[in-house]
């Protein structure tokens, strides 16, 4: 199962409660989360990483907010299952992919931002590459989170990895698309998978307070909403021998 962008406490909560629940409904072998937005809605510390891995997700993947909470730097450098983009430059803190045993697999993950309306950090595609070629002797399975802006940029990298990946995921957008599909060469991909927290918000915030901030153009704080929380995302199922993905379904299921 694939889980979007998880937004502060309620979003958490959806986690705590709804991931036990879809392990049974849907036979999950394994659970991949961002996180980038789990603490108050942006960044992540330490402690609520190790309480969304003890929920039972496997392995989360960030994004542009990864950096939000200083604290998370070290972290990084220990746990290589809360993954950072991987094409920051070299030398930043932390790891952009792994590899992880469960139930007798080898699954890989990776983890990637773009660059179209976002931080001019190294070219996606080239990193993507390079990563998968070399997690790609230890497993045939691997996914891509690309977290990212531009709807084209991430259906790019689909076309791009098609064949070569079981599955490319988008985050960041916070609105899940219903484009989900297997691609011509076998691999899954959808350009959002939404997110995790409450619906009736503007993705995540208060709606009073992101309505004034359009309206007045003014500085405003953001504050967390509540209600209409939702967990969102999707399940692949995967071919463990080829690496193929035979199928992919959204998910949106309420807390």
């Amino acid at each position: 199962m694939l889980i979007g962008d998880i937004v502060g406490h309620p979003g958490r909560n959806a986690i705590k409660e709804l991931v036990p629940i879809l392990k049974k409904e849907e036979s999950l072998d394994f659970v991949i989360a961002n996180a980038e937005n789990a603490a108050g809605g942006s960044g992540v510390t330490p402690p609520i990483a190790d309480e969304l891995f003890g929920y039972g997700v496997d392995v989360m993947t960030t994004g542009d907010h990864i950096w939000n909470k200083r604290e998370i730097t070290e972290y990084l450098n220990k746990n290589d299952r809360l993954l950072r983009p991987a094409n920051y430059p070299n030398g930043a803190p932390g790891f952009g992919a792994c590899v992880v045993n469960k139930k007798s697999a080898d699954v890989g993950v990776i983890n990637i931002a773009g660059r179209v309306f976002m931080d001019a950090i190294e070219c996606p595609f080239r990193v993507v590459r390079a990563e998968i070629d070399r997690i790609t002797s230890k497993t045939k399975i691997i996914f891509v989170d690309i977290h990212a802006e531009a709807t084209s940029e991430k259906v790019a990298l689909g076309w791009y990895l098609d064949g070569v990946v079981s599955c490319v995921f988008g985050t960041h957008t916070h609105i899940q698309t219903a484009d989900e599909r297997i691609l011509p060469k076998g691999t899954a991909y959808i350009t959002d998978l939404g997110m995790t927290g409450p619906y009736d918000s503007v993705i995540g915030r208060r709606v009073d307070q992101i309505l004034s901030r359009f309206i007045t153009q003014l500085p405003t704080r953001f504050e967390m909403a509540e209600d209409n929380v939702k967990l969102c995302g999707a399940v692949v199922e995967v071919d463990d021998k080829t690496g193929k993905a035979l199928s992919i379904k959204r998910v949106q299921k309420q807390l």
